[in-house]
């Protein structure tokens, strides 16, 4: 599962534009500055595999070993993601890998997730927001859903909302950018 996580897809589709995503934008590899630093085709990419990467890591638990072990490869692949080795521990904050891999637990979790971040999204047009709205109903959504799956749908969810807490602090400021926002103003916000 880590090993599956390890892909950067933003990092490897920067370099192809001659940058290093890292050094752009938020300077996370994931999605949403992958759509604000490289373009929509960039970002639609990078969320489509990083989704990829967490449910094969989930199907290959459960296909070599069971269930116990297809949750662990989510909680491995989304490690990987975020803090992977081979790039010094510089990774995305794992929303994409994770919904791959809930999809791959229990597709319910995953479709309900989604609609709280979609709702998160359209109601504060920030990401950020969904994302960690998402996380933070993501127990609820498991102790009703998927009990076996609540320890560590609890630990990923956890994980997001400290990965935000920039963001945090920038919604507490007012200063946090709108995802479809003034590109200017936006980048003045990140630096």
């Amino acid at each position: 599962g880590y090993v599956c996580g390890l892909f950067q897809t933003s990092y490897f589709i920067g370099k192809l534009h001659k940058k290093d995503i890292r050094n752009y934008g938020s300077g996370n590899a994931g999605t949403t500055n992958a759509l604000r630093v490289l373009g929509k085709k960039a970002a639609v990419i990078t969320l489509l595999i990083d989704v990829g990467k967490g449910a094969l890591a989930v199907f290959l638990g459960m296909y070599f070993g069971d269930y116990t072990i297809g949750t662990v490869c989510a909680l491995a692949v989304f490690c990987g993601h975020i803090w992977p080795c081979l790039y010094n521990f510089k990774g995305g904050k794992g929303v994409a890998t994770a919904f791959g891999a809930i999809m791959a637990v229990n597709w319910c979790l995953g479709v309900l997730a989604l609609f709280v971040v979609a709702i998160g999204l359209a109601a504060s047009g920030r990401m950020s927001v969904g994302s960690i709205l998402g996380a933070a109903s993501f127990p609820i959504i498991c102790w009703i859903f998927e009990p076996g799956f609540i320890y560590i749908g609890s630990v990923m969810a956890i994980i997001i909302i400290v990965k935000h807490r920039a963001n945090i602090v920038r919604l507490i400021k007012g200063e946090e950018p709108k995802m479809f926002g003034n590109k200017k103003k936006e980048e003045s916000h990140e630096k």
